[in-house]
């Protein structure tokens, strides 16, 4: 599956609203957590069924911030969301976000 970067608030919106499970993946680019954790998020992606998005947290700051807002938990980076039907299911960030972590909570 693609991974699709959600770069403004109008992309964050219409992602988190759409049916059925997604998950959003919150990046820094300049820390190496958060490339490992991306590794992983690429991994799982490439072997699923489950949409998903990234945001880069230093680039696009805003969308960033009103994610933490508009869900309701604070910011981390990296951070992943679970989110179905607009409610985050389940969240984690740093060193827990790995491949089987992600196919657990999806629950493939």
């Amino acid at each position: 599956m693609e991974i699709k970067q959600l770069t403004s608030m109008e992309d964050m919106t219409e992602f988190v609203k759409q049916p059925g499970k997604h998950l959003l993946f919150k990046h820094s680019t300049t820390c190496p957590i958060s490339a490992k954790a991306h590794e992983e998020f690429q991994a799982f992606v490439e072997e699923s069924n489950t949409s998903a998005a990234i945001v880069l947290v230093i680039e696009d700051r805003p969308v960033s911030n009103q994610i933490a807002e508009e869900l309701g938990i604070k910011h981390e980076s990296p951070q992943i969301f679970l989110i179905e039907d607009g409610n985050v299911l389940w969240n984690t960030s740093h060193w827990k976000i790995t491949k089987n972590a992600l196919k657990e909570a999806v629950g493939e």
